[in-house]
């Protein structure tokens, strides 16, 4: 798929666990072609060719590591919200401070997301033929 056709991915990139584990996964997402990673520091700094790449009308996967929601908020500050947002704290991982998440827990995430994305292609996809 060429980059332009392929979803954005914004990861939270905090000092907790669950804020490494959103970066690090969004960096395996991009590296393996599933989805183009940008930088939601320049969405949330008014960065304006990172803001034009934000309102390019490209799906948005953001990956926020606690309930913080700081990529969400980014996002809102120009009117834009995620059509998938993951929220990692949610999904049994609990926030912590000068430790990591293990490899485990990435690769059972990245599998995961690479379904939702997968999924989230086909719906659109289907949707857009309809219309």
């Amino acid at each position: 798929m060429p980059p332009s056709t392929l979803p954005l991915v914004y990861s939270c990139s905090g000092c907790s666990n669950v804020a490494q584990l959103a970066n690090n996964l969004a960096v395996r997402l991009d590296r393996s072609g599933l989805a183009e990673m940008s930088c939601i520091a320049g969405v949330g700094g008014h960065v304006p060719a990172l803001v034009n790449k934000a309102r390019s009308g490209r799906r948005i996967f953001a990956l926020d590591g606690c309930p913080l929601q700081c990529v969400e908020n980014c996002l809102k500050q120009h009117g834009l919200h995620a059509d998938v947002h993951l929220i990692l704290s949610h999904s049994g991982l609990r926030k912590r401070y000068g430790e990591d998440c293990t490899q485990a827990q990435g690769d059972e995430l990245f599998e995961g997301i690479k379904r939702l994305i997968a999924s989230d292609a086909r719906q659109h996809e289907a949707s857009e033929s309809v219309a």
